[in-house]
C-alpha cells in the first residue's frame, strides 16, 4: 500500500467483527452487540441508535437514514428518507412570508424516516430484536456520558443559532433537552443524559417503531404540529414507509462503485468518476486534482439542476450515468478551470457508520437531521429533535425540486460500497452536507487509483467545491497545489477548519480479514474484535 501523505494512525485489522463511526461509545454499542451474536445489520442499527444519544448534533431520532446491506452475495438499498406532509404547497410557505425554504422552524420539517428504517433493517435482515438492539442506545441516554470534544464544539455552536431565533416557545423543548438546567451551554467533558431520550427509544424498540408513527410519540408529534401551525399530520406519519431500491454503480478501474439512487446525491459521485474513468492518474499531481474537481463541477451542475424524488424526475437517471452523457461531459474539462451549466436535456446534512461481522455481512449506513440539530424542533416530553431536511426544497415550481405534497426532496446523504468482480469489497462514506460527494470521490480514487489503505485514504487532503470557480482547500494541502491550481484559473482558499471537509469511515474485505479506517478529523472510533 502506497501513502504519501502523513497518517495520524494506522488501519485497524479485525479478525471477526469490525464496527467504524464518528463516536467511541457508539461503536461500542455496535460492537457490543456483535459479541452478543447479532450481526452486521444488528450492530448497524444499535450504533446508529447509540449515535442519536451521543451525537444528537448531527443526527437524532427525527432524522432520515439509508443503508447499503451484503448479505448473502448481494447488495440491497433502502431509501428511509421522509416526504414532505400532503398539506405543504409552495403557495401556503409564501404566504408565510418565505421568498425560499427556512432553516429552522416547523416549514421544513419532513417525514423522519429514521425509525422506520431502523426497523425494516431488523426484519428484513437482522437476528435480534428491535427493542434488543437499541438497548445500548437506551443506556446511554438513561445512565447518561461525558461529551466528546468535536461534539462539544457543536453544541455550543448550535445553541448559539438558536439562541437568535425569536419564534415564542417553539424552540423552548429544545433548550430543556440539549441546554443546561441554567440555559448554558453543554461543553465536551460535560455529563449529558436523558430520560426523555431514553423513553422513546424503548418506546420505538418495544413498538418496532410504530410508537413513532402510529401510536403515542405520533400523538405528540401531531399535537405540537397542531399549536404551532405546522403540516405534517397524522396520516403524513402513518402512511410512510422505507423504500427497497436496486443501488446504482459506474466500473471504475476494475471496481463497481456503488450508491443509492435518486432521491439521494450518490450519482454524483459515479458521475464524476465517469468522467475520469478513461484517466490513467500516476498519483496526486496538479493535473489529477484540476480535473477532479472540473469533474465534480459539471457533475454536480446537473444533479442540483435534475435531481429529486425519482417519482418527479424528468430526466432519467441511468441517462446520466451512460457512456453517451460521460463523452459529451468529458470534453468540457479543459486546461483551466470552466464554469459548467446543466446539460439541455431535450436536446440529450451527518453521521454515517460501517459495520462488518464475522459471516460476511457488510453495512454501509447514514443518518442525517441536515443541518445541526435539524429544525430546532424538539417534540415536547420526547427528545425528538426534527430534522429539516425540506429546507432543499425550491420554492420556483419550474425546478426539478421544487416543493410539493408527499414529495422526498434532494437528499445530500450518501452511502458508498465497492464490488469487484461481483464479490463484496466494503462499505465507505464520507458525511458532509454537499461534501459528500466530492469526498467519496477523492477518497474512491484514493483507494483504487493511489493504492492507499483505508486510514491514509481518508487521511489524505481533500478539497471542497463551493460554487463557480471557488475552491476551499484543506490547510495541509501542498501550497505548490495550491499555487497551480490558481495558475488555472480555479479560486483558491484555504480552510482552517478541517471539519468543512468531510468525515469519513472505511471498512475493507481482505483474504481472512478486515482492514478499517476511520476519521481523524473528528473523534473517529473503530470497535472490533
Amino acid at each position: 500500500m502506497n501513502n504519501p501523505y502523513p497518517s495520524f494512525k494506522n488501519p485497524v485489522r479485525a479478525k471477526h467483527g469490525v464496527v467504524a463511526t464518528s463516536e467511541g461509545l457508539a461503536a461500542q454499542a455496535g460492537l457490543a452487540i456483535l459479541k452478543q451474536g447479532g450481526n452486521a445489520i444488528d450492530a448497524a442499527v444499535a450504533t446508529a441508535a447509540a449515535l442519536t444519544v451521543v451525537e444528537p448534533c448531527s443526527n437524532g431520532i427525527g432524522s432520515d437514514n439509508f443503508a447499503l446491506v451484503y448479505t448473502n452475495g448481494k447488495l440491497h438499498g433502502m431509501n428511509a428518507s421522509g416526504w414532505s406532509s400532503q398539506h405543504i404547497s409552495i403557495d401556503k410557505v409564501k404566504a408565510l412570508g418565505h421568498d425560499e425554504m427556512p432553516k429552522a422552524g416547523v416549514v421544513p420539517i419532513t417525514v423522519p424516516g429514521t425509525p422506520r428504517g431502523w426497523a425494516r433493517l431488523i426484519e428484513r435482515f437482522g437476528s435480534m430484536s428491535l427493542a434488543e438492539v437499541l438497548a445500548p442506545a437506551v443506556r446511554l441516554a438513561r445512565e447518561g456520558f461525558a461529551i466528546g470534544d468535536t461534539v462539544g464544539w457543536y453544541f455550543d455552536k448550535a445553541i448559539a443559532y438558536y439562541q437568535k431565533q425569536n419564534k415564542g416557545d417553539m424552540y423552548r423543548h429544545f433548550f430543556d433537552v440539549f441546554a443546561k438546567p441554567d440555559g448554558s451551554t453543554y461543553q465536551a467533558g460535560d455529563f449529558f443524559q436523558s430520560d426523555d431520550l431514553a423513553d422513546t427509544l424503548e418506546a420505538i424498540g418495544q413498538s418496532n417503531a410504530d410508537s413513532f408513527y402510529t401510536g403515542e410519540l405520533a400523538q405528540r408529534i401531531v399535537a405540537f404540529m397542531e399549536r404551532h401551525d405546522g403540516f405534517i399530520d397524522a396520516a403524513d406519519l402513518a402512511e410512510y414507509d422505507v423504500e427497497w431500491v436496486e443501488p446504482i454503480s459506474v466500473r471504475y478501474h476494475g471496481y463497481d462503485i456503488c450508491e443509492i439512487p435518486p432521491n439521494g446525491q450518490g450519482i454524483t459521485a459515479l458521475m464524476a468518476l465517469n468522467l475520469l474513468a478513461e484517466d490513467q492518474p500516476s498519483g496526486r499531481d496538479i493535473l489529477t486534482w484540476h480535473r477532479q474537481i472540473e469533474a465534480i463541477k459539471i457533475a454536480f451542475s446537473d444533479t442540483l439542476h435534475y435531481v429529486t424524488d425519482p417519482a418527479f424526475m424528468d430526466m432519467n437517471p441511468g441517462y446520466l450515468l451512460s457512456e453517451s452523457y460521460a463523452k459529451r461531459r468529458r470534453q468540457e474539462i479543459g486546461e483551466v478551470a470552466g464554469s459548467p451549466k446543466p446539460i439541455d436535456y431535450a436536446s440529450a446534512g451527518t453521521v454515517y457508520l460501517a459495520t462488518a461481522d464475522n459471516d460476511g455481512n457488510m453495512v454501509s449506513f447514514i443518518q442525517s437531521n441536515y443541518m445541526g440539530f435539524g429544525s430546532g424542533v424538539v417534540i415536547d416530553g420526547t427528545g425528538i429533535s426534527m430534522q429539516n431536511r425540506g429546507h432543499t426544497f425550491k420554492l420556483d415550481p419550474a425546478h426539478a425540486n421544487a416543493l410539493a405534497p408527499r414529495k422526498r426532496t434532494y437528499h445530500t446523504i450518501i452511502p458508498g460500497f465497492l464490488m469487484k468482480d461481483g464479490e463484496a469489497v466494503g462499505p465507505f462514506g464520507v458525511m458532509g452536507g454537499f461534501m459528500q460527494p466530492q469526498g467519496h470521490l477523492q477518497v474512491v480514487m484514493n483507494l483504487i487509483d493511489f493504492d492507499m489503505n483505508p486510514q491514509a485514504a481518508l487521511d489524505a487532503p481533500r478539497f471542497r467545491w463551493e460554487e463557480g470557480r471557488k475552491v476551499a482547500l484543506e490547510h495541509s494541502v501542498p501550497q505548490h497545489i495550491a499555487q497551480a491550481l490558481q495558475e488555472k484559473g480555479h479560486q483558491i482558499v484555504y480552510d482552517v477548519r478541517s471539519g468543512g471537509f468531510g468525515r469519513g469511515q472505511i471498512i475493507l474485505r481482505r483474504k481472512d480479514h478486515y482492514e478499517a479506517g476511520t476519521e481523524t478529523r473528528c473523534d473517529g472510533h473503530i470497535a472490533y474484535y
